[in-house]
């Protein structure tokens, strides 16, 4: 990793402690209860840190040689990680569109399980991720653009909670999940 990099992961890491790490009793989307409770939302969608969050995000795709045409994910969570992926592509192509998942069908209009994708059918995606604690979330964002015929060449979560997610994407949907920061980068 050049220096860059490096420095931009410590900012990351750094605004991610100060604003979305908290410590306590909470019980999360999954039903597990925690000591830590983590709000990337906060930091996902700061200023100051989307560029960071493009910058960081493209590398990894790139270290693990996945060139996709779009990067995407379950609504809210991944939306703003998408968008920030989207945008920093502009100054390093080449381009990479960005989509959001939704939960379930739309029930009205064109129907659509995945949106901003004119036509989503045979295009390379990486799923992207807040969070992950058991994948559940992520699991069916897969679920849902291969639904869509597009074709997931991974996926990656800013902070993996190290709770089973890995495991669940490549043993049940034969993807690789992988992180910028685990929850032990995180401490009180």
């Amino acid at each position: 990793m050049t220096s860059s990099l490096s420095q931009d992961l410590a900012e990351l890491r750094d605004i991610l402690q100060k604003k979305s790490v908290r410590f306590g009793t909470f019980t999360l989307a999954s039903g597990q209860t925690s000591n830590v409770y983590i709000d990337c939302r906060l930091t996902t969608c700061d200023p100051r840190a989307m560029p960071l969050i493009g910058r960081l995000f493209r590398n990894k795709m790139h270290e693990m040689q996945w060139f996709p045409d779009a990067v995407g994910g379950l609504t809210m969570g991944a939306d703003p990680i998408a968008f920030a992926i989207a945008r920093e592509s502009l100054e390093r192509p080449p381009i990479i569109d960005s989509f959001t998942v939704r939960k379930e069908r739309k029930s009205h209009g064109m129907q659509r399980a995945v949106e901003g994708l004119e036509s989503p059918q045979g295009t390379t995606v990486v799923i992207v991720e807040d969070v992950c604690t058991k994948g559940e979330s992520t699991a069916l964002a897969i679920e849902n653009a291969r639904g869509e015929g597009m074709h997931v060449l991974g996926a990656i979560c800013l902070i993996d909670r190290q709770a089973g997610a890995t495991e669940l994407l490549r043993t049940k949907h034969g993807v690789e999940l992988v992180s910028l920061f685990t929850l032990s980068d995180f401490k009180q």
